[in-house]
């Protein structure tokens, strides 16, 4: 996908990796011609990259303050700033590596919930092996009701076709069983308002254990669920791939084995490591909005960057409202919680 000529605004504080780090992300995205507008202290970013603009911002609202009062009383902060850009126009979508809590406050305030959506969704995308899944809601909701998860599936399945490229994404609800009836009360209800959905494959619920297979382009759960499902899977990726590397390198037996491993397991790491994806989406909103791993290394700035630039140009939002307002008019008004 051509992105020259998108503009993205970048929230420059917060990378763990420092300035360095953020400077070569920068210069990979800008590489792609996507016009950045970066959120920063200007001494410390260099802006001689072309299509690179620095606006001066100091003030960093940190994973230690409480995001919603330090995003609406500061408004020189650097997130504020970079979402006041895109409200302003200047900018197609934000994107920031910083406190996630700020972050979404800062992007739900500003960019506005699209119309119906009862609470935006943090979607990750997760690669594992045959294909990358959706993974939402990873953390912005820890509480939920039927008709949230419902719109979590809308959301999800809209971003899939419309930025990753689905034709007719398969759906799964996550619960304990398999069984229409096993959960709780509101993955019970959400099942039954999402068997029948036309835009999308509903394939049920999916257990815990069928999650590294891939079995769903897009699964569907709580804020609290999903944030622990999806580390722990990191994590677990992270710790086998060590292990099996560990094993080749015991011996001259298993090193000779291992040096026929090695860009088996090179090419997993790379697959399987947060980076390659970039970070995850707050979907739900009127315009893009990407949150990026604080750690990322200059591939994950840059593809955090890409991410964003990619919906932007498609119009993710639009598209997802668009798929919002004809599952409306089948299925009840979205707005007043009676269809969806």
């Amino acid at each position: 996908m051509d992105l020259s000529g998108t503009a993205v605004a970048l929230d420059g504080l917060g990378v763990e990796g420092g300035f360095d780090v953020l400077h070569e992300g920068i210069r990979l995205a800008a590489a792609d011609g996507i016009a950045l507008r970066v959120f920063g202290p200007a001494a410390k970013i260099d802006s001689g990259l072309s299509g690179v603009e620095v606006i001066d911002s100091t003030d960093q609202i940190t994973n230690d303050d409480d995001p919603v009062p330090s995003v609406r009383s500061r408004p020189d902060s650097s997130i504020v700033r970079a979402v006041a850009d895109v409200t302003e126009g200047n900018s197609d979508a934000v994107v920031s590596l910083g406190s996630t809590g700020a972050t979404m406050a800062a992007a739900t305030f500003g960019l506005k919930r699209s119309k119906g959506v009862k609470r935006p969704a943090l979607a990750a995308q997760v690669p594992l092996p045959g294909r990358t899944v959706l993974f939402l809601d990873i953390g912005a909701n820890v509480e939920v009701r039927a008709q949230h998860l419902v719109q979590f599936a809308w959301l999800g399945a809209a971003f899939s076709k419309s930025v990753l490229g689905v034709e007719k994404p398969e759906v799964g609800l996550l619960s304990v069983g398999e069984e229409a009836g096993k959960g709780r009360e509101e993955v019970v209800e959400a099942h039954a308002a999402l068997v029948g959905a036309t835009e999308f494959d509903f394939i049920g619920n999916v257990e815990g254990r069928d999650l590294p297979a891939g079995n769903a382009d897009v699964i569907v759960t709580d804020g609290f669920t999903g944030n622990v499902v999806t580390k722990a899977l990191e994590g677990t990726v992270k710790r086998v791939v060590g292990e099996i590397s560990a094993a080749a390198r015991k011996n001259p037996v298993s090193a000779a084995g291992g040096l026929l491993l090695k860009p088996a397991l090179g090419g997993l790491r790379r697959d399987l490591h947060p980076d390659t994806t970039g970070g995850a989406i707050l979907l739900g909103l009127r315009k893009t909005a990407v949150v990026g791993h604080g750690s990322s290394g200059p591939e994950g700035v840059a593809n955090a960057i890409r991410v964003a630039a990619r919906a932007a140009r498609v119009d993710a939002p639009g598209l997802t409202e668009e798929m919002l307002h004809r599952v409306g008019a089948d299925r009840g008004s979205i707005d007043s919680g009676s269809g969806v």
